[in-house]
């Protein structure tokens, strides 16, 4: 055998059994985006998560409208990895609108103009007074 003939068939050998990796197709998920929130709704939201925390929300069941608590505590329960920053951002993203639904139900049943709730303390009085509000009974 040649030279040039044995070389030819190890090329070929090797060619049949050289292992080639397809470059892999990547494609990156679209960075979130994250409409604007209001001030008042943000700082409701984190007085609700701080409530939630305390798994106090007995008062908040008075206003929800349409399973808004239930849909929003399952998205809290599944998210409490979160930063206390980054949940308030990602909660309102998700259900901005139950929580309008029922800051307007709260609006309409209290007279409460939540634009007017600029703070967490201020949520923290209401919460206070609509608790005291209800009749304790001895049994």
């Amino acid at each position: 055998m040649t030279e040039d003939k044995k070389n030819t068939e190890e090329t070929q050998e090797k060619e049949e059994f050289e292992v080639v990796m397809p470059e892999a197709n990547r494609v990156e998920m679209p960075a979130t985006e994250f409409k604007e929130q209001p001030d008042y709704l943000k700082t409701f939201a984190n007085f609700y998560i701080s409530k939630f925390d305390e798994s106090d929300l007995e008062i908040m069941d008075v206003y929800d409208g349409n399973h808004d608590v239930i849909e929003i505590n399952t998205y809290l329960t599944n998210n409490m990895a979160f930063s206390r920053r980054n949940l308030v951002k990602h909660v309102l993203n998700i259900h901005g609108d139950r929580f309008l639904d029922m800051l307007n139900n709260i609006q309409k049943q209290t007279g409460v103009d939540p634009q007017n709730m600029k703070t967490y303390e201020d949520w923290e009085k209401w919460y206070t007074d609509r608790r005291n509000e209800i009749k304790q009974t001895l049994s």
